[in-house]
């Protein structure tokens, strides 16, 4: 399987840096109060000294939200969504014990973390623009079609696992409690994404490895550099 961008999308954003974990042994039984606890509160220190639209991380992603003809603000990316949440509730919903690490990691670096089910992926994943007749399932399970030319991620079969990039995932490969493995990807844009990137990786991989116990592989996508197999 792989995990990839395409060349124009690495043509249209250059600045892009992007992490891919893969973490095999997830199960629905784990505890991960302490690690969130821990992650949540430097969310919460960042939030006190100013909103999320002021964090580089997310200026980055309205910038590149405006760059697709999206209105920044009617569509957000996932972690500044989840920051809006957050500063406003001081708790996120628990939903399964990796989601709620990765929504805490998200937090904690103002960066969009995805978490797909590999068992419900065909052949790999590619962010790629939208030809317009690819499938999308909805949480509720009603089907869509992406516009042409929307930044998706697409499998082999055209099933889009989410629309407009780091807006909106599909409930078709959300994690469940059969999950058992998993593809995590961040991405990010702001000045210092470079650094910034591999240390989220770092600790995403190092808490995947103490929680669940299992072997992960983890890799650095650049535009030198595009493609993540296993």
């Amino acid at each position: 399987m792989y995990f990839q961008h395409s060349a124009e999308i690495w043509s249209a954003h250059p600045e892009l840096v992007a992490g891919a974990v893969l973490a095999k042994g997830i199960t629905a039984d784990a505890s991960v109060d302490p690690q969130v606890a821990r992650l949540c509160a430097i969310a919460e220190a960042r939030l006190a000294s100013g909103s999320e639209g002021e964090f580089p991380e997310i200026q980055a992603w309205r910038r590149a939200f405006s760059r697709m003809g999206l209105k920044p603000t009617q569509y957000r990316c996932a972690a500044e969504s989840l920051l809006r949440r957050f500063r406003k509730e001081r708790a996120l919903p628990r939903i399964h014990p990796l989601i709620d690490l990765c929504n805490a990691i998200s937090l904690a670096y103002a960066t969009p973390v995805a978490v797909f089910d590999l068992a419900r992926i065909a052949d790999g994943l590619e962010v790629r623009h939208a030809n317009g007749d690819e499938t999308y399932l909805t949480f509720s399970g009603d089907t869509e079609h992406p516009d042409p030319g929307e930044v998706i991620f697409a499998d082999a079969e055209g099933r889009a696992h989410a629309r407009r990039w780091s807006n909106r995932q599909s409930g078709h490969s959300a994690v469940r409690d059969t999950t058992a493995e998993v593809l995590v990807v961040a991405e990010a844009m702001h000045p210092s994404a470079a650094e910034d990137v591999p240390q989220l990786m770092s600790v995403l991989a190092d808490e995947l490895a103490g929680i669940w116990g299992d072997a992960t592989d983890t890799a650095i996508l650049t535009r030198p550099s595009p493609r993540f197999t296993w």
